[in-house]
C-alpha cells in the first residue's frame, strides 16, 4: 500500500440461551445500479429512537468496573537491523513467509528517491537491504508493488528523481532476487503515481492516479492481462489518487483518498464485472490504437533536487548503480474514453455515529472478507483517543467501530505504512515513535525511521479471512441475496454427507449415532433458573450439568465417522471406550436448537445453512452465542472465529444481553464490551427484551455495572435544565429544544459527562 499523503481456557458452563427466534439479519439498503454513475447519500445507523416526553440520557463514560487491560490489544515492537529512513510514498507488501518488503520512495529529509530494496523478517525483526540484481529499475516513488503468485512483486509506474510519471511494469522474483522486465503489447496506460493496483484472475487492475501538467488526476480503470502481458484499453471510472482498491464479489470496489479537487473523500465506489466480456476475455495481443493519442511530453516540473548519480544517504543506503530509467512509450487518454462496461455505483456516507471521518488523522485502508477496514491513526493534529478502527461491510454497506483508539494505539507513536497478509487475517502498521527521545539523530538532527511495527490480529475482532470470505458471506448474507449462493458446489465429503444430517437409519442415510438435548418444548425460564444461575454463580471450574430428570429432545441421527474425524472431545471420548462407545448414543445438556446447530457445524463448517438445506437448521443469534461458549468449552477456535463474526456483525437490541452475556462465559472479552457498550447506549430498550429479563439474578447485578460508577440516569425536568444549561454552548445558534428534539430522533443516544463537581452545566460529546 502505498503512503498516505503528506502533507501527507474453557470455561466453567455448558448449559446456555435456548428457545427459537426470529433470524437477524442487517438492514438492507436499497442500491441502484445502472450502466451510469450512480450518487448516492446515505446516513447509515442503527433505528431512530422514538421521541417521547421523558427522554433518558445514560452517560457512557469509561467502564470502570472492569481493568482497563482487559481484552486485546495489540502489541508494538521495535525492530532491529539496517532500518530504514522513514521514506515517503514507498511500496510496503507483506509477501508471505513472514517477510514484509519495502521498495523505493524518497527520504523526507533529503529528498533523495530511491530503488533499494529492504526485507523486514517478522521472527527477527530484523531489517536487511536486499542484493538484488537483473534488470533493475531506476528510483522511483508513488508507484505500487502487488504480490503474485506468491513468489513475485509486479511493480508498476510511480514517478522518477526527475518527477517524470512512469507507466513501465517490472517484476521482482522474490526467490532469486532478480528483476525482469516483460515485453508488454496494447495500450500501455498513460504514466501515473499514487494510482491503486489490484489482481483479479491473472489480472492486474490499475484504477486512478495523477499524472500529466499540473499533476491532473486520473478517472481511468485498465488491466493487464498476466498470461499474454497485454493490456487492455481505458475506461473512464472513477477520478482519484492515493486511495484504496479491492476485488470482491465480482467487483472493483473503491473508496477514500483525494478527488480531482484535492479533497479527502468518503466515497464508496464499485464496478461490476461479471458478465460483462471487456473483463472475461484477454484483451486482443499487440492491439494498440495511436490515432488521436498525442505522446507523453516530459513534465515541465522542475526537477527533483535530488542527486543524478549514485550516492550516499544520510540513511545509509546507496541507489543502485543502474540509475538510467526505463520509460515506455506513454500516451494520453482519448478524451472520449467510454465509460466502464458494467454497472458503476457509488455510495456517499455523509455521516453518522459509526462512519469514521477522512478529515482528521492518518487513515489506513485495507480489505478483508469482504469488509473495508479503516485504521484512523494519531496525526499531529489527533491523538490516540480519538482514533479508532471501523469496519464498512461491503454486503450491507453498514459501518461500526471496532475499537476505540486507545484500544489500538498507544500514545507516542505515529504511523505511516500499512499492509496486510493474503489470508486477510493479520495486519501490520510501520511506523516510528514521536518522542525526540526515542528518535535517532542523524546528520540533519531528528530524523524518523521505520523503527517499530504493530502486529494486528484481525481474528481477535472476528475476521474470517479471505479463504473463508465466501462462508463469511454466506453466514450474513440476507435473503434477498441468498439465491446467489444456489450455484456453489458443495465444499468436501462433509458437505455432501450435510444432506443425510439428521435422517433416520431406516431411510438409508448410514447414520449410525444418536444425539439428544435439551427438549425444546422445555420452559426457557425454566431453562435459566436451572442452569444458567450455576452457570453464573459456580466458580469451582467443572462442568455444570441439568438434573437427570429434564427432559430430552428428540433424537438427531448422525454419523459417528463425522462426529470422530471433527470432534476432538467425540474422538476422546470413543478412544477411551466410554459408556457412548456401548450404547451408541450421547446426551448434550444444552438447548436443542444449539446442540443442532453445533452438529451441522462439524458437518459442513458453517453455522447457516445453504438454501437448498432443512430452514430449520438455521441458527439464530441466541443460537451462535450458545455455539460461542460450546466452541469455548470444547476447544474449536474456527468455530469460535466465525461465531464472534456474525454475532458482532448483527449486533442488536434484543439479543445484545445474550450476546453479552455469553461473551463472558466464553472469555471474549472484546465481543463482551462491544454488547455492553451496546447496552448502555440503548438501555431503555435493552431492559425490556426477553433476553434481559431471562439474565440470572448476578448477570443482571454485573450488567447494571458496566456503567461508570459516577453514571445516573437523567429525564423530564431535570433534562430541560441540563440541556437549557448548555444552550448556549452550540455555535449554530440553534435552540435547547431543538437540539433536543434532535437527540430523540437521532439514532444514538448523547453521551453527557460531568466536568467537575463545582461545575453545575454538562458537556455533551
Amino acid at each position: 500500500m502505498a503512503h498516505p499523503s503528506t502533507p501527507a481456557a474453557p470455561v466453567a458452563s455448558s448449559s446456555l440461551f435456548g428457545g427459537p427466534g426470529p433470524v437477524h439479519h442487517p438492514p438492507q439498503q436499497a442500491i441502484t445500479s445502472q450502466p451510469s454513475f450512480v450518487s448516492m447519500s446515505s446516513t447509515l445507523t442503527p433505528a431512530s429512537a422514538t421521541s417521547s416526553t421523558n427522554t433518558y440520557i445514560m452517560p457512557n463514560s469509561p467502564m470502570k468496573s472492569r481493568s482497563a487491560t482487559d481484552g486485546y490489544r495489540p502489541k508494538v515492537t521495535r525492530t532491529l537491523g539496517q532500518r530504514p529512513a522513514c521514506l515517503v510514498n514507498a511500496s510496503v507488501t507483506y509477501c508471505g513467509n513472514n517477510q514484509i518488503y519495502a521498495f523505493g520512495g524518497f527520504d523526507q529529509y533529503t529528498d533523495e528517491v530511491y530503488n533499494h530494496v529492504l526485507r523486514l523478517d517478522l521472527v527477527s525483526h530484523q531489517w536487511n537491504l536486499v542484493d538484488n540484481y537483473g534488470d533493475i529499475p531506476g528510483v522511483r516513488m508513488g508507484h505500487t508493488a502487488t504480490l503474485y503468485k506468491g513468489d513475485k512483486l509486479l511493480v508498476f509506474g510511480g514517478e522518477n528523481e526527475h518527477r517524470t510519471y512512469l507507466s513501465d511494469l517490472i517484476v521482482f522474483d522474490l526467490k532469486t532476487a532478480h528483476w525482469t522486465q516483460p515485453q508488454v503489447t496494447g495500450p500501455i496506460p498513460k504514466g501515473r503515481a499514487r494510482h491503486a493496483a489490484v489482481l483479479h484472475e491473472d489480472k492486474l487492475f490499475i484504477v486512478g492516479g495523477i499524472t500529466g501538467h499540473d499533476n491532473y488526476v486520473l478517472d481511468d480503470i485498465c488491466y493487464l492481462d498476466l498470461k499474454t502481458f497485454t493490456w487492455s484499453r481505458a475506461w473512464r471510472f472513477v477520478g482519484r489518487f492515493d486511495h484504496s482498491a479491492y476485488i470482491w464479489g465480482e467487483k472493483v470496489w473503491v473508496y477514500g483518498g483525494l478527488s480531482e479537487d484535492m479533497d479527502k473523500v468518503s466515497d464508496l465506489w464499485w464496478l461490476d464485472l461479471k458478465g460483462s466480456p471487456a473483463f472475461d476475455s484477454p484483451p486482443p495481443v499487440g492491439s494498440l490504437d495511436r490515432s488521436g493519442l498525442a505522446r507523453n511530453a516530459s513534465s515541465p516540473r522542475q526537477p527533483h533536487p535530488a542527486a543524478q548519480s549514485p550516492v550516499i544517504g544520510t540513511s545509509g543506503y546507496a541507489a543502485n548503480s543502474r540509475t538510467a530509467q526505463v520509460n515506455p512509450p506513454s500516451f494520453h487518454l482519448k478524451t472520449y474514453a467510454p465509460p466502464a462496461p458494467g454497472a458503476i455505483s457509488a455510495l456517499k456516507f455523509v455521516g453518522g455515529p459509526y462512519v469514521p471521518s477522512q478529515m482528521q488523522g492518518i487513515h489506513f485502508h485495507v480489505y478483508s472478507s469482504g469488509t473495508l477496514l479503516d485504521f484512523v491513526t494519531p496525526a499531529a493534529t489527533i491523538t490516540s483517543k480519538e482514533c479508532s478502527l471501523s469496519a464498512l461491510d461491503l454486503g450491507a454497506l453498514r459501518w461500526q467501530k471496532l475499537a476505540e483508539g486507545r484500544e489500538i494505539f498507544k500514545s507516542g507513536y505515529r504511523w505511516h505504512y500499512c499492509t496486510m497478509n493474503e489470508d486477510g487475517t493479520k495486519a501490520w502498521l510501520l511506523g516510528c515513535p514521536t518522542d525526540a527521545g526515542a528518535i535517532d539523530m542523524g546528520a540533519n538532527g531528528l530524523e524518523e525511521y521505520l523503527s517499530d511495527i504493530m502486529e494486528i490480529d484481525l481474528r481477535r475482532y472476528g475476521f474470517l479471512g479471505e479463504n473463508l470470505g465466501t462462508e463469511s458471506r454466506v453466514d450474513s448474507v440476507r435473503p434477498s441475496s441468498r439465491a446467489r449462493h444456489r450455484e456453489l458446489p458443495s465444499k468436501g465429503l462433509g458437505a455432501d454427507l450435510a444432506k443425510l444430517f439428521n435422517q433416520p437409519p431406516e431411510t438409508g442415510s448410514g447414520t449410525d449415532f444418536i444425539v439428544t438435548a435439551l427438549s425444546h418444548e422445555y420452559d426457557d425460564d425454566e431453562i435459566m433458573g436451572s442452569a444458567l444461575v450455576h452457570a453464573a454463580e459456580s466458580g469451582d471450574g467443572d462442568q455444570t450439568w441439568l438434573s437427570p430428570d429434564a427432559p430430552t429432545s428428540p433424537p438427531i441421527h448422525v454419523h459417528k465417522l463425522i462426529l470422530q474425524a471433527r470432534w476432538p472431545h467425540f474422538a476422546r471420548l470413543w478412544s477411551s471406550q466410554m459408556a457412548e462407545f456401548h450404547t451408541k448414543k450421547m446426551h448434550i445438556p444444552e438447548p436443542y436448537s444449539v446442540v443442532k446447530a453445533f452438529l451441522y457445524y462439524l458437518y459442513t463448517d458453517r453455522i447457516d445453512p445453504n438454501p437448498e438445506d432443512d430452514e430449520n437448521l438455521t441458527a439464530d443469534l441466541s443460537d451462535v452465542a450458545g455455539l460461542l461458549v460450546m466452541s469455548n468449552i470444547y476447544n474449536i477456535p474456527h468455530l469460535r472465529l466465525i461465531c464472534v463474526n456474525r454475532l458482532s456483525k448483527e449486533l442488536d437490541v434484543d439479543h445484545a444481553c445474550i450476546t453479552w452475556y455469553c461473551a463472558g462465559l466464553a472469555n471474549e472479552e472484546w465481543l463482551r464490551k462491544r454488547a455492553a457498550n451496546f447496552c448502555m447506549t440503548h438501555w431503555g430498550r435493552i431492559v425490556r427484551t426477553a433476553g434481559f429479563q431471562r439474565l440470572p439474578r448476578s448477570a443482571l447485578v454485573e450488567l447494571s455495572q458496566e456503567i461508570d460508577m459516577e453514571g445516573r440516569v437523567v429525564g423530564g425536568e431535570e433534562l430541560d435544565m441540563i440541556v437549557g444549561g448548555i444552550e448556549g454552548r452550540f455555535s449554530d445558534g440553534s435552540s435547547a429544544t431543538s437540539r433536543r428534539k434532535e437527540s430523540v430522533s437521532s439514532t444514538q443516544t448523547h453521551m453527557i459527562e460531568s466536568d467537575n463537581d463545582e461545575d453545575e452545566g454538562m458537556e455533551m460529546s
